[in-house]
């Protein structure tokens, strides 16, 4: 068995890793009446401007029937009126939350932005089509994976059972790509299947709130609150409302 070594280093002291923001602000007037309109523009300058590694890439917070919390990072996978989308698999500690308790919040934390954009709201189930036709979008790596964590979240004996696990799957659903025929012509275009585990939910914002750091702690915290009438994410009157830092 190998050996860890641990190298240990100077430890930072929380406190003072502080930062100064400067070179933002936001600004009432300056917002759209469509909160999509603004995370579009604030998505767009995340991905070119400031070319984050991972965008996409939002904290997702859900808590079971008994109110006891927890949270993790996944991947945006669309948005749009009826919410923001992602896939996971629906027996993990967040699919069973979800079924329990219908509701979450998202955070994009744009730290060399001095941005983040927090999402609160209901939860939906995404269709079977839906799931499915984003599924076969996969790399077949990933497809792959999605089988082989199967029992995502359950404790496991080691990393040799899931890299068994993979391997067992690439020898039952063998790459197209380097099988006869290959995927130019469709061959093995859905040699894995999805799995009845694996799906889809949408978080339909009732608020969506846009951070801008400033200088001395005095931030931009402005909110879209959707008031009646009209359901969250369909069709929406929203109300813009600015919040102490």
């Amino acid at each position: 068995m190998r050996e860890s070594v641990f190298v240990e280093k100077p430890t930072p002291d929380p406190a003072g890793l502080r930062k100064t923001y400067e070179g933002g602000e936001l600004a009432e007037e300056a917002l759209p009446a469509d909160p999509l309109e603004m995370f579009a523009a604030w998505f767009a300058d995340a991905a070119g401007l400031a070319a984050l590694p991972e965008p996409n890439a939002m904290v997702l917070a859900t808590a079971s029937a008994r109110a006891v919390p927890s949270v993790r990072t996944v991947l945006l996978k669309g948005y749009g009126p009826d919410g923001f989308r992602f896939f996971t698999n629906l027996t993990s500690r967040k699919g069973r939350e979800l079924a329990e308790n219908p509701r979450a919040a998202l955070v994009f934390p744009w730290h060399s932005m001095h941005r983040q954009v927090i999402v609160n709201g209901p939860v939906e189930r995404l269709s079977r089509e839906e799931t499915a036709a984003y599924f076969r979008t996969r790399p077949y790596g990933s497809r792959l994976g999605a089988w082989a964590s199967e029992r995502q979240s359950a404790v496991i004996s080691g990393r040799a059972e899931l890299e068994e696990r993979w391997a067992e799957l690439a020898r039952r659903w063998p790459d197209p790509a380097t099988t006869p025929g290959g995927p130019e012509d469709g061959a093995g275009e859905d040699a894995v299947p999805l799995p009845d585990f694996w799906g889809g939910f949408r978080v339909v914002p009732e608020t969506i709130e846009f951070w801008q750091g400033r200088p001395n702690r005095l931030h931009d915290r402005l909110r879209y609150r959707c008031v009646p009438p009209g359901t969250p994410g369909r069709g929406a009157i929203w109300k813009v409302e600015r919040l102490s830092p």
